[in-house]
């Protein structure tokens, strides 16, 4: 009997007025698995991801976490423990010091009463350092996170996660405001930290190539439907150009 999925989709739709968005998905990702949404602007790729969340219902179709529809999935403790979440704008609040930032990963588990008194008494400090020990900012805990550089402020969101420990990370496009070698470093730093905590990572990309070469799995949408769904390592670059090549060519037709 195989293993209960994190992810089980089932004809997932979604329409913006008349617009689809997505139309009829159906797939599953098990736990552990390494994830890359790729496809051109537009693709459905956001959206996809924040169905994902539980932050966004599906107008069709059924949506299953760990086997259970996603509407058990009610308290906030609950989210915090399963689904975490990266964007590229990082999420975080510049005026404050990086540990803050860092902390607010336990605002899920904590009372209000603590949320509100590590403002004042920090708590959880030794976690928000070994987090960011892992991550290479060990001595930035007390810099106001606003004077890191882009790529700094992406490590105190995976530090952030570290220490919020869900179960599954959703990163949507979380490096395309770096330039290529920061982002390279994060994706690269991101994978190895999801595969150290034994999670499982759906990551939307722009770059097919940090896709093929730190994913193990590649979804490519396509007008909001799946283009192709395979192992990384069977992706042909033909398929890859055909998923791209269309788009321009739909670009170039209104043009004209």
């Amino acid at each position: 009997m195989s293993p209960t999925p994190v992810f089980e989709l089932k004809n997932i739709s979604k329409y913006y007025g008349e617009v689809s968005s997505l139309s009829s998905l159906s797939f599953r990702i098990d736990r552990g698995e390494v994830v890359a949404l790729i496809g051109p602007s537009g693709a459905g790729k956001t959206t996809l991801l924040n169905i994902l969340s539980a932050m966004l219902p599906p107008d069709d179709g059924t949506f299953f976490i760990d086997g259970k529809p996603v509407s058990s999935l009610t308290s906030r403790r609950q989210r915090a423990r399963k689904l975490g979440i990266i964007r590229q704008q990082f999420d975080l609040v510049g005026p404050l010091p990086v540990v803050h930032n860092v902390l607010a990963g336990r605002l899920g588990e904590w009372s209000l009463f603590k949320s509100l008194l590590s403002y004042l008494f920090l708590q959880d400090k030794e976690l928000a350092m070994h987090a960011l020990h892992r991550v290479g900012l060990k001595d930035k805990i007390y810099e106001k996170t606003a004077h890191l550089s882009g790529g700094e402020q992406q490590r105190v969101a995976l530090a952030r996660l570290l220490v919020q420990k869900p179960e599954v990370i959703l990163a949507d496009e979380p490096v395309s405001s770096l330039d290529p070698a920061r982002a390279e470093d994060i994706i690269g730093m991101l994978v190895r930290l999801v595969k150290e905590e034994n999670q499982t990572l759906i990551a939307s990309l722009h770059s097919v190539d940090l896709a093929r070469k730190y994913f193990t799995r590649i979804i490519a949408l396509r007008d909001g439907q799946i283009f192709f769904d395979l192992p990384v390592d069977q992706v042909t670059s033909q398929q890859l150009s055909d998923l791209y090549k269309i788009m321009e060519m739909k670009e170039d037709a209104e043009v004209c």
